[in-house]
């Protein structure tokens, strides 16, 4: 049976309106009960924190983020068929915004290079210690995508990310895979954004809801850390990734 406890709607421990800080919350994937136990303790003395969901298996990690809409997801790598980076892959589709963090046994390069291809923010290992996996919960939440660093100090995974980023030529919701720091179809929104089309006009143009155009700007912006879609497309034009508008 998958494990399905959660904390509800309210996040917020009673007091006084005025001084409600809104809470990180965390959903915890992982087929071991007793590191979810562990992790869990940890995460739990830290205030700003709120654990509000924990999963066991690939479809209760997928069903309770989608309920749930965490910040951040502390995620297997070594589930079960169809396993953490398929389910990364799988959750950020539906929630563009949520920092995935993917916790792997050792540092595979392979396993590094799907996991960015998946959107994960962070790559860490499950030795590491309780005070650092703080503090990369608190920058991933903040909006960093710590993964980047990590690929980019390793030359061979870093020039296979550059290399499928290049050669991806059609932008579309069935495109794979989706990979740091945009997804296919984040790339394919700035291109329609940078014609000057409104959101509204990029949804009819790609025949989705006005609603998810806007929710793939919030991930954009939070992703190259901007603050409006006009430096959003600047940005992207100078990385190379959409074109210039046409006269």
């Amino acid at each position: 049976m998958s494990s399905k406890d959660y904390s509800g709607p309210d996040r917020h421990r009673p007091g006084s309106e005025e001084h409600t800080v809104e809470k990180t919350t965390i959903l915890l994937v992982d087929d071991h009960t007793l590191f979810r136990v562990g992790v869990r303790q940890i995460l739990e003395r830290e205030p700003g924190f709120d654990i509000v969901g924990e999963a066991d298996d690939t479809r209760s990690a997928f069903d309770l983020a989608v309920q749930l809409s965490p910040d951040i997801i502390l995620m297997d790598l070594s589930l079960p068929a169809p396993g953490g980076i398929e389910t990364t892959q799988r959750i950020k589709r539906e929630l563009p915004s949520a920092g995935i963090i993917v916790l792997a046994v050792n540092e595979d390069e392979d396993a590094l290079f799907d996991a960015i291809k998946a959107g994960a923010a962070a790559f860490i290992l499950k030795d590491v210690a309780p005070d650092d996996l703080v503090a990369i919960i608190l920058r991933v939440a903040a909006g960093e995508y710590l993964i980047n660093d990590k690929v980019f100090s390793k030359p061979a995974v870093a020039s296979r990310v550059l290399k499928e980023f290049r050669e991806l030529a059609i932008y579309g919701q069935e495109a794979a895979p989706i990979f740091a720091p945009l997804s296919p179809r984040e790339v394919e929104i700035l291109d329609n954004i940078a014609q000057g089309m409104t959101n509204k006009q990029v949804a009819y143009a790609l025949s989705i809801s006005e609603q998810t155009v806007k929710n793939h700007m919030s991930s954009i912006l939070r992703k190259l850390s901007v603050n409006d879609r006009t430096q959003a497309v600047v940005y992207a034009m100078r990385q190379g990734w959409i074109r210039m508008p046409e006269d």
